[in-house]
């Protein structure tokens, strides 16, 4: 009996571990179906698109990052790699594959093996047609705890050519002046670092119609 008295605390104690390892989702939980705005840590612009199209490389729709907070062009819907797997208000998962697919235009987020206009690093573009594009707008979300969470700093890696998400400060003249070039890089540093901002961010676990706006 008093080996089992001395036991309980110890039972008690994993159980609070196991609670506080996060292994249910928080409420502060990035989810599937949210639309959100994603900031570059490094260099405080927000990921961008627009119906302007490459002049070089790929010519498809441009990606950029702004400095404005209040453009409506810098909105993205999380959504998961196909139809399907990644229902309405379930959170992400850190090492989960999504797709981010720009909400004024349709196009998904996209990278692929042309060389950035001023960095010559990876380009990224926008592509596809009403949320619909190819295998290569799938992103991992990289994150040190079981889910995205929002006051999280998250790298995004792309599952085709395995570059990261980025930004190192380059300027675009006419006719986007002062927007920064997004590009991809092939080594995970502070440059490739994102946090969730402005958004209508479901709420995880319960009625999908129910949200918090910020």
């Amino acid at each position: 009996m008093r080996g089992g008295c001395r036991l309980f605390p110890l039972l008690l104690l994993a159980l609070l571990r196991g609670l506080c390892h996060g292994r249910e989702p928080a409420p502060g939980a990035v989810t599937c179906g949210s639309v959100l705005k994603l900031l570059n840590t490094r260099h405080n612009v927000r990921l961008h698109s627009h119906e302007v199209k490459y002049g070089s490389g790929s010519g498809q729709q441009s990606v950029t990052g702004v400095e404005a907070s209040d453009d409506a062009n810098s909105y993205w819907r999380i959504r998961g790699r196909s139809d399907g797997s990644c229902q309405r208000g379930t959170p992400v998962k850190c090492g989960q594959a999504i797709r981010l697919t720009h909400v004024n235009t349709g196009k998904n987020l996209h990278t692929h093996h042309f060389p950035s206009p001023l960095s010559n690093n990876q380009e990224v573009s926008a592509f596809g047609d009403d949320g619909e594009g190819d295998d290569l707008d799938i992103w991992i979300v990289q994150c040190s705890g079981t889910y995205w969470e929002r006051e999280d700093a998250v790298r995004f890696k792309h599952v085709g050519t395995e570059v990261f998400l980025s930004i190192t400060g380059e300027q675009y003249g006419h006719p986007i002046r002062g927007q920064r070039e997004v590009h991809g890089m092939p080594t995970a540093n502070h440059h490739n670092y994102w946090k969730a901002m402005e958004g209508i961010f479901i709420k995880p676990g319960v009625d999908p119609a129910k949200h918090d706006e910020l």
